[in-house]
């Protein structure tokens, strides 16, 4: 594994897959500052690689992917403080959910509060059969804030509501009946499942599958009209590379 940082690891391999680890960091992953800080810089690096197909966003440790933001150091926050620890979390948030090629999130174990909130700004959620997930900040005396804003889009406001107002941890077979995650991988074989998922989107065009989170992205935010309208420019604009007319033209002229 190539570090990075001292809390980014990435493993690549030959087809323009990118493993992202968060080191370092304790058995459950925890988000403090300096780790928050290194795994955005780690992305924002990785992000102008045209190469990147694919990114498995991953913990160093299979106990999770991401355990939480570290209350220890929330605990001394005052309100300037605490304003600055959170941006850097909504900074590593915007940093997957707006980096140019898909990113999965592989969750093993446990996932809560800003790690679920990562989880939320990856593209897909991959799910171990025993991971468990939960927003428990109202818990220790403060609101879900920044991308628990998500939520409410993956998994609708009532489900949302419960999450981040009861702070009562899910199982992993309710996330996926939520909608929270997209796959949950039978035991022993979550690594498996994510390989499967690459597998479907390396048979992608890569450029339209950038085209396509960032549409998606901005669908997210903006009204239904001005969503179509804007759809019609970047079709135009994937013909300006030669993917349409390969996998068109591989697709025409298949063996039938």
């Amino acid at each position: 594994m190539e570090m990075l940082n001292p809390h980014c690891g990435v493993t690549r391999d030959t087809r323009g897959v990118v493993h992202v680890a968060i080191c370092n960091a304790g058995p459950l992953n925890i988000l403090g500052s300096p780790v928050t800080d290194a795994v955005r810089e780690g992305l924002q690096q990785l992000a102008s690689d045209r190469s990147i197909r694919v990114v498995v966003l991953r913990g160093q440790s299979e106990k999770s992917m991401i355990g939480g933001a570290d209350i220890k150091e929330m605990a001394k926050l005052d309100q300037k403080s605490a304003e600055a620890f959170i941006s850097r979390l909504r900074d590593l948030c915007e940093a997957v959910r707006q980096f140019p090629a898909p990113v999965i999130a592989r969750m093993p174990g446990w996932c809560l509060g800003g790690g679920l909130e990562v989880a939320a700004a990856c593209d897909f959620r991959i799910a171990a059969h025993d991971a468990h997930f939960g927003m428990p900040e109202v818990r220790v005396g403060i609101p879900s804030v920044i991308h628990a804003a998500l939520l409410p889009r993956l998994i609708g406001w009532a489900r949302a509501r419960w999450l981040v107002m009861t702070a009562e941890n899910i199982d992993a077979a309710t996330a996926l009946a939520w909608g929270l995650v997209d796959k949950v991988a039978p035991a022993g074989e979550l690594d498996a499942a994510v390989e499967h998922l690459v597998n479907m989107l390396l048979d992608c065009g890569p450029e339209a599958l950038r085209a396509q989170k960032a549409l998606l992205r901005q669908w997210e935010e903006l009204p239904l009209t001005e969503s179509v309208n804007l759809s019609v420019k970047v079709f135009g604009e994937s013909f300006l590379t030669d993917e349409p007319t390969r996998l068109m033209g591989a697709f025409v002229n298949r063996k039938k």
